[in-house]
């Protein structure tokens, strides 16, 4: 279990980064052999990913149920593009394996959602938590001062 930073911390993230939402839901419990290659492609993914730096993954956490969710951060989304797209990694071969077998059997779905974040364009603080979100992959500093409130944090307040 990860330790917990106590007191009031903000993450601040200095260069442009990406947040990507992924996730599936299962929409035939039964139908395990259709929705296990789904979750169990994931964890492969994330591990090529961590053991490969240069490929612009930052991190990622995750909440588990009938809908998953998945919380990744990319250096940047032409990074995160050249990954899904690259023949010789993970994810390309699971996408096209999933895309021919969900193409007439609806028992699992998948989503996603991207986004590009420009500096000063987040707001976050955390009391007395772990490292979570993007206080995971971003340098945490002290929520006291110009950065105490959200209109600071955003920058948009006393100047940081």
């Amino acid at each position: 279990m990860p330790a917990i930073d106590k007191g009031r911390l903000t993450a601040r993230r200095d260069e442009a980064f990406a947040v990507f939402l992924i996730g599936f839901r299962i929409n035939r419990i039964i139908a395990v052999a259709d929705w296990w290659p789904v979750f169990s492609a994931m964890p492969r993914m994330i591990t090529e990913l961590s053991r490969h730096p240069e490929l612009g993954f930052l991190g990622a956490q995750s909440w588990f149920g009938r809908t998953t969710l998945m919380v990744q951060y990319w250096r940047s989304v032409e990074d995160l593009n050249a990954y899904a797209k690259a023949r010789d990694h993970a994810h390309l071969p699971a996408w096209t394996a999933f895309n021919q077998r969900a193409r007439d059997n609806p028992s699992v779905g998948v989503y996603h959602e991207t986004y590009r974040i420009e500096p000063g364009n987040t707001e976050n603080v955390y009391v007395n938590m772990p490292p979570t979100l993007l206080g995971r992959v971003a340098p945490r500093v002290p929520a006291g001062g110009a950065l105490a409130g959200a209109e600071g944090r955003m920058g948009r307040g006393q100047n940081p």
